[in-house]
């Protein structure tokens, strides 16, 4: 089960089970005023650092409102922006709070051309704040897809997802919220619903389908 994590002064949660587990720092809030106070955005962090393969910790919700929540939030989202890219988890910033934004804008929708808008079934969101999210399966049909992560910049590969899920949870404004989706945006929450629990979607991908994104361009 997830831990609770309360104020930077807060005892730590339990110690992982085997010397194995990965490691993860001694608060998140720590984490994140180290990661989100910085004059510059903070990089995303890449496979291979540890705060991506370890469960997230739940938030208090009476932090939610805090400063340090509210910075949290805003850096997701500015960074999520700047990439730019469709979600970015709490984790990704070296933060392992149970915490993800995701949003497609009309401009990166437009981006897809017609066809392969419609074959993935793609369709613009505004921005959504999810914290201590839960999933539940609505269609449980798989459908593979490419797929990427700014955590394993460079790289992408068909990924099989629920073709449809209700994600519920709570807003930036502490209030309960819920959200069924499906196709594309199905797809976008369960990827970050993975990275709240240490997965990447090397776990769940079609191995053979693992390409680098420039490879004919490396490879000329």
């Amino acid at each position: 089960p997830s831990r609770t994590c309360g104020a930077a002064g807060a005892r730590p949660g339990p110690s992982p089970p085997s010397c194995s587990a990965p490691a993860t720092p001694r608060c998140p809030w720590q984490a994140c005023a180290a990661r989100c106070c910085r004059p510059a955005p903070p990089r995303v962090c890449q496979a291979g650092h540890p705060v991506l393969r370890a469960a997230g910790c739940r938030v208090d919700p009476a932090l939610i409102a805090s400063a340090e929540c509210r910075r949290l939030i805003r850096t997701l989202v500015r960074v999520m922006r700047r990439l730019p890219c469709v979600g970015l988890s709490a984790p990704q910033l070296g933060v392992p709070l149970q915490l993800f934004v995701a949003e497609l804008p009309e401009r990166l929708h437009l981006a897809t051309g017609p066809s392969l808008r419609a074959a993935r079934q793609m369709a613009p969101f505004p921005l959504k704040v999810f914290v201590n999210p839960s999933m539940r399966v609505l269609d449980s049909r798989l459908v593979s897809f490419p797929e990427g992560c700014e955590s394993i910049a460079g790289f992408a590969a068909c990924v099989p997802r629920y073709q449809a899920v209700q994600v519920s949870g709570l807003n930036e404004a502490g209030d309960a919220t819920s959200w069924q989706a499906s196709g594309w945006a199905a797809r976008i929450l369960q990827h970050e619903m993975d990275h709240l629990q240490g997965i990447l979607y090397i776990d769940k991908m079609e191995s053979r389908t693992f390409v680098n994104t420039r490879w004919t361009e490396l490879n000329d």
